[in-house]
């Protein structure tokens, strides 16, 4: 009865026998089960990229169930899952960003503004009377007092960590796995690990022009065109070319990355079929000893 819920599911407050809580796992189910959301911290700034999936072809595009949100000045999210519970977390992020200059006369730093989020998030798994959010929300945010850009993922259960290169929804694993090779880890890159493609100096983290195009090609490397709904690409970035203001990528500027991803993921779908071309050649080639 444990391994499957039943019973134990009614309540956020109910542990399982085996220390489970099936409503936060429910949610957790809910992200995956959403568009992927991508967030790439820079040696210039951070960029997020989320897919939207246009679910109805009378939608109007561009305008309908945003999933990138500017929170203050200098600070952004993006979510995905439940899009009415992103906005949820969303209005919460505006209010304490704004109640926290009004308080102390600066901008909020990355780092509580990240940990006020996640304490507001896991606040809904602690009473009965309340659900988990069904969505996980990406925080881009800049510190003027230090000069430094964070990236921070908070998850269902309220579980926030700083990251490079942070992954939710369905496609995850997946991009996850498509970062790491990237040179975005500054300790990795100087210890010898793995350089990624586009990759830059300055501690070996990529640029923010490099990382537009890095995500646009990891969210279409992702998708089957035969069996996925269309979808919009919704980007944006926080930079040194933006005055670290968080703002929405131009337009252009992700056609263009797009249009680039596409000819990558073609250019390497044809070296893979070239190279599987040789290796049957080699295979077949060989000679045939007669008894």
């Amino acid at each position: 009865m444990a391994s499957s819920g039943s019973g134990y599911d009614l309540s956020s407050s109910t542990f399982s026998p085996d220390g489970r809580i099936f409503q936060i796992e429910y949610a957790a189910k809910a992200v995956e089960n959403a568009g992927t959301a991508l967030g790439l911290r820079c040696r210039d700034g951070i960029v997020l990229a989320v897919e939207k999936p246009l679910v109805n072809r009378m939608l109007v595009a561009k305008t309908t169930g945003r999933r990138i949100h500017t929170v203050d000045e200098y600070a952004g999210l993006a979510i995905t899952g439940f899009v009415s519970d992103g906005r949820q977390i969303v209005n919460r992020a505006r209010e304490e960003a704004s109640n926290y200059e009004e308080t102390y006369g600066t901008k909020i730093p990355p780092e509580t503004l990240s940990a006020r989020i996640s304490t507001y998030v896991h606040y809904f798994t602690l009473h009965g009377a309340l659900r988990p959010f069904g969505a996980s929300t990406l925080v881009a945010a800049y510190d003027p007092g230090t000069k430094r850009h964070s990236l921070h993922m908070i998850e269902p259960s309220g579980v926030c960590y700083e990251y490079y290169g942070a992954a939710a929804g369905r496609g995850r694993q997946l991009a996850r796995t498509e970062m790491e090779k990237l040179s975005i880890n500054p300790a990795r890159v100087a210890s010898g690990g793995g350089e990624g493609e586009g990759g830059g100096g300055g501690g070996g983290a990529i640029t923010v022009a490099d990382g537009v195009r890095q995500l646009a090609k990891i969210i279409h490397s992702l998708r089957d065109d035969a069996k996925d709904k269309p979808f919009e690409l919704e980007m944006s970035w926080l930079c040194e070319g933006s005055g670290w203001k968080h703002q929405g990528v131009p337009r252009d500027v992700i056609a263009d990355a797009v249009e680039w991803a596409k000819k990558e993921i073609k250019d390497n779908a044809e070296d893979e079929d070239d190279d599987d071309d040789d290796e049957e050649e080699e295979v077949g080639g060989g000679d045939v000893m007669e008894e």
